[in-house]
């Protein structure tokens, strides 16, 4: 069983709204909106993602290894195994990834409907984070970077006869999976900045807190 607390829910529809003040509905939106930030860009959050990323360059190294060792029947053999175990490590991380995305995209609808409802400028200005988008987007851009560098310049600078095929596809396998964690960073941090420009600092916002209002 999982010890991570789920997910609140989407706020109550207009018509069956119950709270007995606006400081009750403050509170309930300030409790939902720490939990989604902290569901969204949390540190648990960026090591989980660094985690998955790492086993499936695991797996696709042993992927690589089952590649460079087809030379003969023994080899052949070892290497349908490694096949078999970097495939077993890659799909249910792979699909860990998935799932992680769309949670996160699942986690920014909540997001916009709880900060719709009303304005806390206290909450609001501490919800802005901007140590904790750093934290997701610098580490991201490195890697993003690293991973892209890799598969521009590795395939450019293999010398035929030296470095082999199998050899080439390997490195920019890791690289592409660098540089795909990095992008999955990179674009968590942006819409998180975006969500916080939109929904707690834009006209919007306000224009969601006089909505809240009305609906009350």
């Amino acid at each position: 069983m999982s010890s991570r607390p789920p997910l609140p829910p989407s706020p109550p529809p207009v018509e069956i709204r119950a709270w007995r003040d606006r400081n009750a509905l403050l509170a309930d939106r300030a409790q939902a909106l720490e939990a989604l930030v902290k569901g969204y860009l949390g540190a648990g959050r960026l090591g989980l993602l660094w985690l998955w990323a790492a086993l499936l360059a695991l797996g696709w190294s042993l992927v690589g290894a089952a590649l460079t060792s087809l030379t003969d029947v023994l080899t052949a053999i070892v290497g349908g195994l490694l096949l078999l175990l970097g495939l077993g490590v890659m799909v249910p991380a792979g699909l860990a990834v998935g799932f992680g995305l769309r949670k996160d995209r699942r986690i920014r609808q909540l997001l916009c409907q709880w900060a719709e409802l009303d304005r806390d400028p206290v909450l609001d200005r501490n919800l802005r984070r901007p140590g904790l988008s750093l934290a997701w987007l610098v580490p991201s851009v490195v890697l993003c970077g690293a991973g892209l560098a890799v598969c521009l310049v590795l395939p450019a600078t293999a010398e035929p006869g030296h470095d082999t095929y199998a050899l080439v596809v390997y490195g920019m396998g890791l690289g592409l999976i660098c540089w795909l964690t990095g992008l999955v960073g990179v674009a968590k941090a942006a819409a998180y900045r975006r969500w916080v420009q939109r929904s707690l600092v834009g006209a919007g916002a306000g224009a969601g807190a006089g909505a809240g209002a009305r609906a009350r």
